[in-house]
């Protein structure tokens, strides 16, 4: 798949680090064209850096997606940047622990307006955008991709903010896939299990002991890598997949399928 996407101009949110940056690194060397956006302006910029040439010139905008304005304005900068938009990569998502008695009203909101109200905003305004673009007949429209996580289908009481927002996201997946499907443009999703990602790593070096928990849930017997997870993102928005949308693909070692029975983080 090195050049699968040659010539494509791809935007992708919370690109600066984990997921988002590995997905950024393939979409590259891939031949995409990108704009790179993220909350966390000199990550970002030591991204873009690090990519250089390989990137076309890669644009970057800082913003947050909840924003309506912002996400018009990243619009506008990618239209300014690369005259059109053929794929968007929504890898920008944080997560909201909380107890299920202790968890305010608020997280809960702050957590659907991050993960799930941010997503919809950019995929609306990228689909509106894909609808006045010049295509050839019968040719795709275009490809939207969000990062989700197993947290929608397994209960860990702890993470329910997240968790509810994330389900809320699939379901997002799903309806704007059914409703785009008649317009040439996809949708899909990469559900992550256990990816170590720069959080994951923070939290393993506060509770070492959630290393071998983890493990032990996983059927693979380790922790993913951002790269694995970057490699399903580039399948589902490359062409090689013109006949799949609507999916969320797991990328989690098997944790997913695991019988909670079989171990105490099921």
């Amino acid at each position: 798949m090195s050049d699968s996407l040659q010539g494509k101009v791809v935007v992708i949110t919370g690109a600066a680090s984990g997921v988002g940056a590995a997905i950024a690194r393939q979409c590259a060397e891939a031949g995409a064209k990108l704009m790179l956006a993220d909350r966390d302006e000199p990550a970002l910029e030591a991204l873009a850096e690090d990519l250089g040439d390989k990137a076309r010139v890669a644009g970057q905008f800082c913003c947050t997606l909840e924003d309506k304005l912002a996400v018009n304005n990243l619009m506008a900068a990618t239209i300014d940047a690369h005259d059109r938009i053929d794929i968007v990569i929504d890898a920008d998502r944080q997560v909201f622990l909380g107890e299920p008695l202790d968890a305010t009203a608020d997280t809960l909101a702050q957590s659907f307006d991050i993960n799930v109200r941010g997503p919809f905003l950019l995929a609306q305004a990228a689909a509106k955008r894909m609808l006045q673009q010049e295509v050839a007949e019968g040719a795709p429209r275009g490809a939207i991709l969000f990062i989700s996580s197993i947290s929608a289908r397994r209960t860990v009481p702890d993470f329910l903010p997240y968790s509810v927002a994330c389900a809320g996201l699939d379901q997002l997946t799903g309806s704007l896939a059914v409703a785009l499907a008649q317009h040439g443009i996809r949708v899909n999703a990469v559900a992550t299990g256990a990816v170590m990602t720069e959080s994951l790593r923070a939290r393993l070096r506060e509770h070492p002991e959630m290393r071998e928990a983890v493990i032990s849930a996983t059927p693979m017997g380790r922790i993913g890598d951002p790269e694995e997870a970057a490699r399903t993102a580039l399948f589902l928005v490359s062409d090689q997949a013109s006949f799949v949308t609507g999916q969320v693909i797991a990328v989690d070692g098997g944790r997913d399928r695991l019988d909670p029975l079989a171990s105490p983080l099921g």
